[in-house]
């Protein structure tokens, strides 16, 4: 067939890898920036350690949409004769997008957890300000998600 040649399945392969991947180091780079500013806020305010973990976990919730997009993808391919170029490009790119939109809101919580849990320590008002920026750099992996479910239902 000629919409499904030999190396259709490659495409949802490198679908399924993208997404695990790349949401996978937004998530360890959120965890690991959040992280570092809760390690130099609780030398000042150890017991604000708790109420500060919250950008990990925002970080980690990440990687299980890029584990969920991937299993859902690992699933639907199948050989080339009747896994098709469209079912391919679709699951790649259900696979970048949840993937990228991962990392690119991985590297936001990151970022907004550092800056964050350090001024929130010398500013406890400034929590719930955090908090939101938070909520909006993690509804960008939540998109990302959201694409990737649509991309994988079309076919």
């Amino acid at each position: 067939m000629a919409d499904a040649p030999a190396y259709a399945p490659f495409f949802g392969c490198m679908g399924a890898a993208s997404a695990i991947i790349f949401s996978s180091f937004g998530a360890a780079y959120g965890t690991a920036k959040s992280g570092v500013g809760i390690s130099a806020m609780a030398i000042m305010k150890p017991d604000l350690i708790m109420k500060s973990i919250i950008p990990v976990v925002m970080a980690g919730i990440l990687a299980i949409y890029g584990l969920v997009v991937a299993a859902l993808l690992i699933g639907k391919i199948d050989p080339a004769p009747g896994y098709t170029l469209f079912h391919s490009f679709c699951h790649f790119a259900a696979g970048l997008a949840v993937g990228l939109c991962g990392l690119a809101s991985g590297f936001a919580i990151g970022i907004v957890g550092d800056a964050g849990v350090r001024a929130t320590a010398q500013q406890p008002r400034l929590f719930v300000g955090m908090i939101l920026i938070l909520i909006f750099a993690e509804v960008l992996g939540l998109y990302g998600f959201i694409v990737a479910i649509i991309l994988h239902l079309k076919v």
